[in-house]
């Protein structure tokens, strides 16, 4: 029975290195296409775009051991609850990576185009996108509920600085129609990178979930009823 539980313990373990690592990769791509973007290298644009093969093999392996976690221990409780959240995790950070290949490709599209200003918002929000995605994975490991939170306290930073891009971009498309097809390639950008900070939060609620059974996903803000 303890030898049983030593191998739960360290299969466990796996999981969660693993799905660090799946992190780890899922932002190398974002950070790869927005410097892509903000140097203006299509090359590093491609590499983001061709370079979907060991994400897919770590998005395959994660889900493996979660279900052989599920299969053979039949866990318990916040066992159970961690083994589920790494299963909706991996879903999330596999779309972190597809959206990372949306805004190259949307780059791409950019740098085909003159550039209609100065890129500061969409690296501050890519920024801000990254940084919580980090923490929301630190969190999970670490089961750190007021790590989660704060992740969910920033996302309306995130909201604000499209809000903002779109304004702005808004502006250059009417003062000059020439401008609309890359204002858009960049709208498009900040939407991908709003996503990639909703994912974040997605992994923050679920750390919530595992360490305190509470589910925030649909939780009144404080102060609403």
């Amino acid at each position: 029975m303890r030898e049983r539980t030593r191998h739960f313990q360290e299969e466990l373990e796996d999981l969660k290195a693993s799905i660090l690592a799946m992190g780890g990769l899922a932002e190398d791509r974002v950070q790869g296409a927005m410097e892509g973007l903000v140097v203006r290298n299509p090359g590093m644009l491609d590499s983001v775009l061709t370079g979907d093969e060991p994400i897919n093999q770590l998005h395959i392996k994660i889900d493996g051991l979660a279900f052989r976690l599920l299969a053979l221990h039949q866990p318990m409780a916040s066992d159970l609850r961690m083994i589920v959240a790494a299963l909706k995790i991996n879903s999330d950070l596999e779309r972190v990576g597809d959206l990372a290949v949306n805004i190259a490709e949307a780059g791409h599209r950019y740098l085909s185009l003159p550039p209609v200003k100065p890129l500061i918002d969409l690296p501050r929000m890519a920024e801000i996108a990254q940084r919580m995605l980090r923490d929301a994975l630190d969190a999970f490991v670490k089961g750190d509920i007021a790590l989660a939170q704060s992740v969910l306290d920033r996302d309306d930073q995130l909201d604000a600085l499209k809000t903002q891009v779109f304004r702005e971009l808004l502006t250059h498309m009417l003062q000059d129609p020439g401008t609309i097809e890359a204002s858009l390639a960049l709208i498009l950008v900040s939407r991908h990178l709003e996503r990639i900070g909703d994912h974040a939060t997605n992994v923050a609620e679920d750390v919530i979930f595992v360490v305190s059974a509470r589910d925030v996903r649909h939780a009144p803000a404080p102060g609403t009823h």
